[in-house]
């Protein structure tokens, strides 16, 4: 059995993607893959290098992605990457917001902060992750945030709308112990680009 680990908590875009990732392979059954979900990436990392894990996957723009990559680069590897949409984001702001007040602070991942026009924000509260940031809405802890469109479903009435940021196509990384690159570029020929650079020669 193959032990993934990722960013938790569950249901966050690091979990969303790993499961899709291993339904792809056909390996999202629980007899033959388990998935463990951590804090953060070092902790991952080392997961791996003490043999607790087999594979690691982040996104390659999370903020501690060139870290993980140069920190642990004599005992943890890059053995694949693949693109995915993660989970559907929106711009939200509480409901019984007063108009008349003027916003303050929104909540956000900062691999995030691009996703929609924040300039009427005079402070940033960073998460570290999007699920985080739900949680900071629904505790009020700001007016608004970049979070996972779901919300709207789960607490009806709560939350508007401001900005649809829709699900985001991002790289993502996957880790190992054992390089699987022998020393050259690992290219996928037959990939869906692969045909555009034909057709386009």
């Amino acid at each position: 059995m193959s032990t993934f680990v990722t960013l938790g908590p569950p249901n966050s875009n690091h979990d969303f993607v790993l499961r899709r990732y291993l339904r792809a392979h056909g390996l999202l059954d629980l007899e033959r893959v388990r998935i463990e979900l951590v804090d953060d990436f070092h902790q991952g990392a080392r997961m791996l290098i003490d043999g607790r894990a087999d594979f690691m996957l982040q996104c390659a723009v999370h903020p501690s992605a060139a870290e993980i990559t140069g920190a642990f680069r004599r005992q943890v590897f890059v053995v694949d990457a693949f693109i995915s949409r993660s989970r559907p984001m929106s711009l939200l702001m509480a409901q019984d917001h007063d108009a008349g007040q003027l916003p303050r602070r929104v909540g956000l991942q900062p691999a995030t902060r691009e996703y929609a026009d924040l300039s009427r924000w005079s402070e940033a509260v960073l998460e570290p992750t999007v699920t985080a940031v739900g949680e900071g809405l629904l505790a009020k802890k700001y007016e608004a945030g970049i979070a996972f469109s779901s919300l709207l479903e789960e607490y009806p009435g709560r939350f508007q709308v401001l900005e649809d940021v829709g699900a985001i196509c991002d790289a993502w990384v996957v880790f190992g112990t054992a390089a699987v690159d022998k020393g050259k570029a690992v290219v996928w020929t037959d990939s869906p680009v692969a045909r555009l650079y034909r057709d386009a020669a």
